[in-house]
Formats: C-alpha cells, structure tokens, sequence
C-alpha cells in the first residue's frame, strides 16, 4: 500500500512538513491496525518524513517523486535507513512542473538522469533501487506516449521497472472525459506497461489491476521471453 500526504498532483498547493508529518501519523496508525500485513511504502520528498515513517511506523518503501532533487539530505537518509527507494524523474517541481514541460531529447535526458543518480545511489550502498520514469510528471501528453513506446529499453539499467499510470491525463486528455472515467484507459495502459517490462504498476483501482496482471501472466506462461 502506497500512502502519501503531500499531494504531487500539477499546481497542487504546497504542504508543510509539519503537516505531512502529522497526516502520516494518522494515516500509518490506521493502516497498522487495519491492516498489520501490508507491506507499506511511503510517497514523500522528504528525508525527515522519510524517517520518521521508516523508524516509527517500520514503512517497508520510500518512494520519491523528486529523486532527492527536493531534499538534499535524501539519498544519504536512504542508505542509512537501508530500505529500497523508489526514484522517479519529474522535471521541476508539483507546483510548476506541467507548465512549459521541454526536452531537446527525451529519452536520452531521463536515460541520463537515471545514471546519474544511480551512481550516487550505489556509491552511498543503497541496494534496492526502483526507477519510476514518472509519466505525467514534467511532461507533454507527447511525451508520455514517447515514453510509454520505449518503457522496455528502461530494462539496460537491470533495475525494478515501475509503472503509474493510474487515471492520469494521459488518458482522459487523449480520449476525453474525466478521470473517474478514465478506467478503462488505465487498464490498457497497465496491460502495455506490463507487457513492457514493467515489474510494478502503482494504481487506484486494485480488483482490475490484479485482474490484469493475472491475465498477462497466464499469457506469458506461453511466450518465450528474451530476458
């Protein structure tokens, strides 16, 4: 289960760490009684919060829209904490992050951004890495869809692929509608990430995610695949 309390939705209104603080109490006191087996992963850009989650409520993930990009203190918070890290690529920040979204070269600058920070990642003995290229965040709806056609070259980094496409407006923006009508397009684009090499999907809409997994896995039990 992935619980955050900042939300990184564009132009989202800023969130103090005080206040992302004390909605993680709650929210990880609840979830602890409800469901003590869940394997817990924490969405913040924080590394304070980040610790705070990890070594009072003994979250299992953290997971950083920012990369470390938002806190400084980040990476090495991580590598103390020895818990695998989730990194996403956004370029800019929630709050401005879809207004004039530019690359010369897409693929070559999230390409290179990830290399970077794995190095540094790797040179603090942090283990667990997970890329996230981070689709609707600091991007066209162009973008996205570039992105999404190569999601499988992502695999040269030998990490854990993740995947969030979840109601975003990289569907309701292409096919019309609203997001909660955006369920249909969801599964499409699970079934694609998947089929891409996607280790992991972040979704809202657990039945039909598990749904879906369910039936690519049937399917790949018959297909060769070149690992």
């Amino acid at each position: 289960i992935d619980i955050g309390a900042y939300s990184s939705r564009p132009d989202a209104a800023d969130v103090s760490a005080r206040e992302e603080m004390e909605r993680l109490r709650f929210g990880l006191t609840v979830l602890r009684k409800t469901c003590p087996d869940a394997v817990v992963s924490v969405d913040t850009f924080r590394a304070d919060v980040a610790r705070m989650c990890v070594e009072e409520y003994g979250a299992a993930i953290i997971n950083d829209i920012a990369a470390g990009e938002m806190d400084a203190g980040m990476f090495d918070t991580v590598a103390q904490l020895n818990v695998p890290y989730i990194m996403m690529h956004m370029q800019g920040t929630p709050q401005n992050m879809q207004q004039h979204p530019h690359y010369d070269n897409l693929l070559k600058e999230v390409f290179q951004y990830f290399a970077r920070k794995v190095q540094q990642l790797r040179e603090l003995g942090v283990k667990d890495i997970i890329l996230d290229p981070g689709f609707g965040f600091g991007k066209t709806l162009e973008h996205n869809y570039e992105l999404l056609a190569h999601l499988e070259e992502f695999r040269v980094f030998g990490l854990p692929l993740l995947a969030g496409v979840s109601r975003k407006s990289m569907i309701y923006r292409l096919l019309g509608g609203m997001p909660q009508e955006a369920l249909n397009g969801t599964t499409v684009l699970d079934t694609i990430c998947l089929l891409k090499g996607a280790d992991i999907i972040r979704v809202h809409d657990v039945k039909e995610a598990v749904e879906t997994v369910k039936i690519v896995e049937a399917m790949k039990k018959h297909t060769n695949h070149k690992q």
